[in-house]
């Protein structure tokens, strides 16, 4: 069975975009959020924005897979972060490559739910990390934004050798899909 969506990658202009409010919770964002989670776990991964399926929308779907079930946040905003912690991250957007990010150890966040409820709470460890990556693609933020100089050295290398077995891929049609340049 086919994914709902295709996962936008690097260079994909819609990545850098700052993604709009959503303004009313329709039937029409609900099931969206639902193809979403299709696609994330197909990808798979815990976490999936909606600018990574070309829909610009401050929301994003995501679940830990630790009982809480699916979560859906909408105009997520952090009011309140604490300490800093390192982390080996990756993205579905930037496949096959981690990199050791420095983010905030713990954050408070707010947001509404897919019921229009409000919603505060504090997160941190794999919650809050992943919040704040997810809130960076709201925000048309890469994690490769996030590197040191000598982590963006590797990224374009490990990314230049991507382009180049898709090249590959292209020529004898097996790509599925494209990686682009970092900037």
């Amino acid at each position: 069975m086919a994914v709902p969506h295709t996962i936008r990658i690097v260079g994909d202009p819609v990545l850098r975009q700052r993604a709009e409010e959503v303004v009313d919770i329709t039937g029409r964002l609900v099931r969206l959020a639902r193809d979403m989670f299709e696609t994330m776990y197909a990808a798979p991964g815990i976490g999936l924005a909606a600018p990574q399926v070309g829909v610009q929308q401050r929301f994003f779907v995501y679940d830990l897979g630790a009982g809480d079930g699916q979560q859906v946040l909408i105009n997520p905003e952090i009011v309140e972060s604490d300490g800093e912690l390192e982390f080996f991250e990756g993205c579905l957007s930037v496949p096959g490559l981690h990199f050791d990010i420095v983010r905030p150890a713990a954050i408070h966040v707010t947001g509404v739910d897919l019921d229009g409820n409000e919603v505060s709470f504090e997160a941190d460890d794999l919650l809050g990390r992943l919040i704040q990556h997810e809130l960076d693609h709201l925000d048309g933020i890469l994690l490769l934004e996030r590197l040191d100089e000598d982590q963006r050295k590797e990224a374009r290398r490990a990314i230049r050798q991507l382009q180049m077995r898709d090249a590959e891929d292209d020529a004898d049609g097996s790509s599925r899909r494209s990686f682009f340049g970092l900037r």
